[in-house]
């Protein structure tokens, strides 16, 4: 008798085990999967780039949150937190002068950027792309060979371009356009005939994601 009343025991501790392993792997599978994980990181964003007055186009890029963190300050009795970022970013655009023709060009470059945001949204940042390319496009240029004149096929050249941009922007919270930003950047074209071309660029757009609506 003492044997068979261990069999009960036995299948309620087996039930409950079984109960207990289907409850966690219901937790397990409710974690937020890495794509999600990888949405949240990543934003996109276009704009308007140019000088405004010879040389105007437009731009789109794409940031990916590596690093971030908070600061937090007791000010005239008020807590305020600053957050600060590390992004790596992506950019590519094309710039034109739509008079003359003359100035057209494609860039693309890659690296860094910081960015502080404070209580209010409003954003300081600094990105740095050590990696750079800005291919030119000259108008219709023909070249000399012997006796023939032929049609130079994408005549233009490229260069190593670098660019360093400062700028400011404002955080919109609970939106799909998390933000607006504007920027002034500098990329200087390597051994452009003898020397290097200093260039100067305004940058105005917003940034997207792919979250939920809501967010």
């Amino acid at each position: 008798m003492k044997h068979k009343s261990q069999v009960p025991v036995f299948l309620l501790f087996l039930c409950t085990t079984l109960n207990y392993g289907q409850n966690t792997s219901k937790d397990q599978t409710s974690k937020t999967p890495l794509p999600e994980h990888f949405w949240d990181r990543v934003e996109f964003k276009v704009g308007f780039i140019g000088t405004v007055f010879w040389s105007n186009g437009l731009s789109v890029g794409t940031e990916y949150l590596w690093k971030e963190s908070g600061k937090t300050k007791i000010r005239k009795g008020n807590e305020r937190t600053n957050t600060h970022q590390f992004l790596f970013n992506g950019n590519l655009g094309f710039v034109t002068n739509f008079s003359s023709k003359t100035d057209t060009g494609v860039y693309t470059n890659f690296g860094l950027t910081w960015r502080r945001t404070n209580k209010k949204g409003k954003q300081f940042g600094i990105e740095l792309n050590p990696l750079g390319y800005y291919r030119s496009f000259l108008p219709e240029t023909y070249e000399v060979d012997g006796d023939s004149v032929d049609r130079v096929f994408l005549p233009g050249r490229g260069f190593y371009s670098p660019s360093l941009s400062v700028g400011i922007g404002k955080q919109r919270k609970g939106k799909v356009r998390s933000g607006s930003y504007f920027n002034i950047n500098y990329s200087p074209r390597f051994n452009y005939n003898a020397g290097t071309l200093p260039t100067f660029f305004l940058q105005y757009g917003f940034r997207f994601n792919f979250k939920n609506k809501k967010q």
